[in-house]
């Protein structure tokens, strides 16, 4: 190392003050008061002067100067290579910036110069828990046990390997002893509390935490730990408040200001949470959790360049952080960067093979890279890491359907009433009848209750006739009231009710059963897909919405579609942005466009472009008996993957859906022009990989000058 001299003299007194601002929590003012007395650069009488560098190094890291107090350190060391404080602090520094391969190194030169140091022993444990080694973590925590001079002290981190190791009787043991031969051993109890948590004791560990804090109330620690607990037990209040309180006392508590932020994460609080995670980067530039976490926020906040920013800088600090990995791969697809989004996959798979989440996010890569096969062995591959991994069931479910494997694919599909996250799973609860599973129908009633989308409902109101073609006596359909009044004159349907009409009346039933559910209770295959419902326009309506069509005058009248419900889970995706995209169509001669947009982009339809003349009857439109109406008396409808698309189809008018190249719903399955649920009316336009809706929009254009022209 090349070695410099400075004129600043050492000055007692600075380094006094600095030591008293030091103490007083105030680190900046502190670096700022000693960094004159022991320069920038090491120099040849840095041994003399060992102890302002020490304090010189905490003052930096104090203030969140990381590099700097990892530099100074390092000439503590250089220049004295026995001092163990040098050794201790940096360790400490790199284990709490998530720096664990450096820290390990650190800590066993630490734990070479002095093998009784507990803490050492005791923090290597740490580390190596975190890199996953806990038989290593184990040794060392046993390590501190035989050189502890009391039982209480050196078990401050072995809860972290509990779960691996299974010795949670043994520092149990410990810990209560401490606390026996003194009962207002704030640490003992804080200690056990963390103990009792990690291990799913929940009621204990609180009150564990709580005479941690009546012993010592201004306990910050104890407050971290007592917060964290009320977050994991739903008491998101209480937890803010108790974080908030460890802050209080100690403001420079990365820890708590972190745990804070996914408190506040928990409360969907979000632009909360990312300026709580941005002051513990300010704390802590270097703390890759705080790294890590922003960009949860900003995922959720779909601020994706940021997020991949912020899970990048996690990852420089933390290379084998597998959490981050498999962030960083959800975020690069969200990008649409597929391709890299697997090699990052890859990368947390290589740190952590047993992760199921990264195995669903590469089968979700996959599919939409169209390797169903791959896809179908990463969601297998989830679910058998995870028993209890409803989403992976779910999705590949879906796939299977859409490869046309009906027989598994329905049979997994019900399954979604197994998975707490889903609205399904509620239903069993709110309905005081049985659960059809498909026992004889003959003679029973039957309530067919909606707990999917519209379209599901049109699509699958087919149904009821052949459940009525079973014997079944008297079938009542539950739905929202935009349903009512087309599926009252479906075939098979008796009654249609509100939900909460159905509730009321559920123990009138003998069954319920969802209609997404009876394509496995009644076999459907590919080849045997029942034919749509017949929805009859009603004639008072047809007469009323014809003089409207009307005044389009003679031409080909093509209704238009071209955005979905906001709320859907890949509107992004499946909605084309504007009308002006579709400005292509207006080119073929002879056509006379109709919207039928409604809500979301209906201000579009109403002040439309000069060059696209169309006639707005969306906001006209009051349910789906007015949209029939005016569907049959059209030539063709092009749209995007709504509701509109079953009506129309069930109708027998021709129709054209758009699908995005992302997320294609399973219905469609997959690499086909067509559809088996309407044949002979749906031609399907499919988004190719990497390819914009203009694309797409011309095709369909080619297809209307060839089908329409002269």
């Amino acid at each position: 190392m090349t070695t410099t001299t400075t004129d600043a003299p050492l000055r007692p007194d600075r380094q006094q003050e600095a030591a008293a601002l030091c103490a007083q929590g105030r680190f900046a003012d502190a670096f700022a008061a000693i960094a004159p007395l022991v320069g920038q650069q090491a120099c040849a009488d840095d041994a003399t002067r060992i102890d302002a560098l020490n304090l010189a190094a905490l003052c930096a890291m104090g203030s969140g100067q990381a590099a700097a107090a990892e530099a100074l350190w390092q000439r503590c060391i250089d220049a004295q290579p026995q001092h163990m404080e040098a050794y201790n602090g940096l360790a400490a520094m790199l284990t709490a910036l998530g720096k664990l391969p450096a820290a390990e190194t650190v800590w066993r030169k630490l734990l070479a110069l002095n093998p009784a140091h507990v803490d050492g022993w005791s923090n290597l444990g740490t580390v190596l828990h975190r890199l996953g080694r806990h038989r290593e973590a184990e040794n060392a925590y046993r390590a501190a046990l035989a050189r502890a001079p009391a039982p209480a002290d050196p078990h401050d981190h072995h809860r972290l390997a509990q779960p691996e190791t299974g010795r949670d009787d043994e520092a149990e043991t410990a810990y209560r002893a401490a606390i026996e031969a003194n009962p207002q051993g704030a640490r003992a109890h804080n200690n056990l509390g963390n103990l009792l948590r990690v291990s799913g004791r929940l009621d204990e560990a609180e009150e564990a935490f709580r005479q941690a804090l009546n012993a010592q109330p201004q306990y910050p620690e104890a407050l971290n730990n007592y917060g964290a607990l009320l977050k994991t037990l739903g008491r998101l209040g209480d937890a803010e408040m108790v974080c908030r309180r460890a802050i209080q006392i100690r403001p420079d508590y990365v820890e708590a200001v972190i745990n804070l932020g996914c408190v506040l994460v928990d409360l969907k609080r979000l632009p909360e949470a990312e300026q709580v995670f941005r002051q513990a980067l300010a704390l802590r530039p270097d703390h890759a959790e705080a790294h890590y976490n922003l960009g949860v926020v900003l995922r959720q906040l779909e601020r994706y360049p940021e997020a991949e920013s912020a899970y990048r800088n996690a990852l420089r600090l933390a290379p084998t952080h597998t959490e981050a990995l498999n962030n960083l791969g959800g975020v690069l697809i969200a990008l649409d960067r597929l391709q890299e989004a697997l090699a990052v996959f890859e990368e947390a798979l290589a740190c952590n093979p047993g992760f199921a989440l990264t195995h669903f996010n590469i089968g979700s890569a996959q599919k939409e890279l169209g390797a169903f096969d791959a896809a179908e062995a990463a969601y297998r591959r989830a679910f058998e890491l995870n028993p209890a991994y409803g989403d992976a069931q779910f999705r590949l479910a879906t796939l299977l359907i859409a490869m046309g494997r009906y027989e598994e694919g329905w049979r997994l599909y019900e399954r979604r009433y197994d998975n707490t996250g889903f609205i399904h799973y509620r239903s069993r609860d709110m309905l005081d009848c049985l659960h059809w599973q498909g026992e004889p129908i003959a003679g029973k009633t039957l309530l067919l209750w909606q707990e999917d989308g519209l379209g599901d409902m049109l699509q699958f109101a087919r149904y009821a006739r052949l459940l009525k073609a079973q014997g079944a006596r008297h079938i009542v359909f539950a739905c929202v009231s935009t349903l009512h009044r087309v599926l009252a004159g479906v075939e098979g349907i008796d009654i249609v009710i509100d939900h909460a009409d159905a509730v009321s009346r559920a123990s009138q039933f003998d069954y319920w059963a969802s209609p997404l559910s009876l394509p496995m209770h009644l076999g459907t295959t590919l080849d045997t897909t029942p034919a749509p419902a017949n929805f009859q326009p009603e004639a008072a309506l047809v007469e009323q919405w014809g003089a409207r069509l009307d005044t389009l005058g003679p031409g080909t009248r093509v209704g238009l579609v071209w955005r979905g419900n906001p709320q859907h889970h890949n509107d992004h995706h499946r909605s084309i942005p504007s009308l002006a995209a579709l400005a292509p169509l207006w080119r073929v001669p002879g056509l006379r466009f109709v919207s039928l947009q409604k809500g979301a982009g209906e201000d579009e339809a109403q002040r439309p472009p000069q060059n696209q003349p169309i006639l707005h009857l969306g906001s006209e439109v009051t349910d789906f008996v007015d949209t029939a109406a005016i569907l049959s008396q059209l030539d063709l409808l092009i749209c995007v993957d709504t509701s509109t698309a079953h009506l129309a189809a069930s109708l027998g008018v021709p129709c054209w859906v758009m699908l995005p190249r992302r997320d294609v719903d399973w219905r469609w399955l997959h690499a086909r022009d067509d559809s088996p649920w309407y044949p002979h009316t749906v031609r399907l336009f499919r988004q190719g990989n990497y390819e914009t809706w203009g694309a797409v929009i011309e095709r369909v254009r080619e297809a209307c000058a060839q089908e329409f022209g002269d």
